[in-house]
C-alpha cells in the first residue's frame, strides 16, 4: 500500500462514496416505479422545484435522506470504534462489543415501554444515557487496582450486552404492542429514514466535531502508556472523559435513529490504518470516510439481496462483519 500516493488513497474511497451514494439513489426502485440515473440528477439540481414527477420526488423524500443518515452514522460508527480502541489501547474494542450500543438500544426500549407519552425524555438522550451506563458498568468491571485490565475488558463488554438484551426482550414483554416495532428497530437500518430524522440527527452528529478538532492531535500520545503520556503533559484522565462524551453522544444518537449498527466500529478502525497509517490526525478523518463508504454499501446490498422488499442493514453488516471479526480474535491471540 505504501507503493499508493497519499492522493490516490483519499481520491480511491471518495469517488466509490460517490458512486455507491449515486447508485443507491436509483437502483431497486420500489413496486412499478422506476427511477433513472437522469432523475436523480433532476433531483439533485432542484430538490425544491414543484414540478419534479413521482420518480424524482421520490428520490427527494426518501433516497436522498436515506443516503445521508447512512453516511453520517458510518462516518460517527468508525470514528467511535477507533476512538474506544485507541481509549483502550485494545484492537477488539468497538460500541457494539463494549455494550455501548446494548445498553443505548435498552434506554431507547426502556423509554418506549415505560415511559410512553410523557416526553420526558428523547429516543436520543435515553440512549446516550443508556450507553453511558452500560460503558460504566463495563470500565468498572475492568478496573483492578487503578489499572484497566484489557484482558477483562471484552469479556464485560460481552457480559454487560447480553444482560441488557436480556432486560430489553423482558420489557418488551409487559408491552407486547411495541414488540414488532422494537424488533424490527433491533435489527438497524435506514429503510424508514426522512428529512425529519436527517434534521434531528445530524446536529448530534456536527456538535462532537468540536472538540474531537482539538482532541486528535493529542490522541497519538494516547497510544504510548498513561505514566509516558503524563511525562509529556498530557492529561489523561481529561482527554479520556472527552473522548467518552463524543463516543456517547454519536453513538447514542446514531442507534436511537437507525438501531444499533455492529461491526462497523470494529472493522473501519483496522481497515483505516492499514489504508493510510497510523497517524490519527489522518486516521480519523480516514475512519469516517470508510465507515460511511461501508454503510452505504451494505445499505445497498441489502436492498439487492431481497428486492422488491429489504434486508436490514444492519443484519447484512452482521454477516459480513462476524468472520472478520474471527480473523482479527484469531490473529490477535496468535500474536
Amino acid at each position: 500500500m505504501s507503493l499508493l500516493p497519499a492522493w490516490l488513497r483519499w481520491l480511491v474511497p471518495v469517488l466509490l462514496l460517490a458512486a455507491l451514494g449515486f447508485a443507491s439513489a436509483f437502483m431497486f426502485s420500489p413496486g412499478a416505479l422506476h427511477i433513472t440515473p437522469g432523475d436523480v440528477l433532476v433531483a439533485l439540481k432542484s430538490p425544491n422545484s414543484t414540478s419534479l414527477s413521482i420518480p424524482q420526488m421520490l428520490v427527494v423524500e426518501t433516497r436522498l435522506p436515506r443516503i445521508i443518515v447512512a453516511m453520517l452514522c458510518g462516518s460517527v460508527l468508525a470514528v467511535s470504534g477507533l476512538l474506544l480502541q485507541t481509549m483502550t489501547r485494545n484492537p477488539l474494542a468497538s460500541p457494539s462489543l463494549l455494550s455501548i450500543n446494548a445498553g443505548a438500544g435498552l434506554g431507547v426500549i426502556l423509554v418506549g415501554v415505560f415511559m410512553t407519552g410523557s416526553g420526558a425524555l428523547t429516543q436520543s438522550t435515553a440512549a446516550a444515557l443508556g450507553g453511558a451506563a452500560s460503558w460504566a458498568l463495563v470500565m468498572w468491571i475492568s478496573y483492578r487496582d487503578g489499572r484497566l485490565q484489557k484482558s477483562r475488558l471484552i469479556l464485560s463488554g460481552i457480559a454487560v450486552s447480553a444482560f441488557c438484551a436480556a432486560l430489553g426482550k423482558a420489557s418488551l414483554i409487559l408491552d407486547e404492542n411495541q414488540a414488532y416495532g422494537v424488533m424490527n428497530w433491533l435489527a438497524g437500518g435506514v429503510g424508514n429514514m426522512s428529512w425529519k430524522q436527517v434534521k434531528d440527527y445530524w446536529p448530534l452528529v456536527a456538535l462532537p466535531i468540536v472538540p474531537l478538532v482539538w482532541l486528535v492531535p493529542k490522541l497519538n500520545i494516547l497510544n504510548l502508556s498513561d505514566e509516558a503520556a503524563q511525562s509529556l503533559g498530557l492529561s489523561v484522565r481529561s482527554l479520556r472523559f472527552w473522548l467518552n462524551v463524543v463516543v456517547l453522544i454519536w453513538v447514542g444518537a446514531s442507534v436511537a435513529t437507525t438501531g444499533p449498527i455492529a461491526f462497523i466500529g470494529l472493522l473501519i478502525p483496522h481497515l483505516a490504518r492499514y489504508w493510510i497509517g497510523y497517524d490519527l490526525r489522518r486516521t480519523v478523518p480516514m475512519a469516517a470516510l470508510l465507515g460511511a463508504l461501508l454503510f452505504v454499501a451494505a445499505d445497498l446490498l441489502a436492498r439487492a439481496l431481497a428486492h422488491p422488499a429489504e434486508l436490514p442493514a444492519g443484519a447484512v453488516l452482521a454477516i459480513l462483519g462476524a468472520p472478520c471479526f474471527v480473523l482479527i480474535a484469531k490473529q490477535r491471540s496468535d500474536a
